[in-house]
């Protein structure tokens, strides 16, 4: 029987192509946020295996997330998009966002009897 070895870096560049795919893709989406925001910065959260989320405030106020399958994808599309990344939501970061009474309506309604978040 003949010895076969498997090369282990032929396994990996698909993996790696593919989060580079999402990672540029990703970087096309923040992108497309801070400008329409008139700049943006950005929080990376770890979320579990689900991914790392990736949290954006916009000079404006507005925010919005998306989420990567990896934390090194969503540090990938966040360096190639070139906003600056805070490491935590601290209240200088936070007090950044503009909340309006939809999302107060949303919050209140879980704890107050209000409308629920479905």
């Amino acid at each position: 029987m003949a010895d076969t070895k498997v090369d282990s870096s032929v396994e990996e560049k698909p993996a790696d192509a593919r989060a580079e795919r999402q990672a540029a893709k990703l970087a096309k989406e923040i992108g497309a946020f801070a400008r329409a925001h008139g700049g943006a910065e950005a929080q990376i959260a770890y979320i579990g295996e689900r991914g790392s989320r990736i949290v954006l405030v916009g000079e404006d106020g507005g925010w919005g997330d998306l989420v990567a399958r990896t934390d090194a994808v969503a540090r990938a599309a966040v360096e190639k998009s070139g906003l600056t990344v805070h490491e935590d939501f601290d209240g200088d970061f936070a007090a950044k966002v503009t909340t309006g009474r939809y999302e107060w309506s949303r919050m209140a309604g879980i704890q107050l009897g209000g409308p629920s978040n479905t």
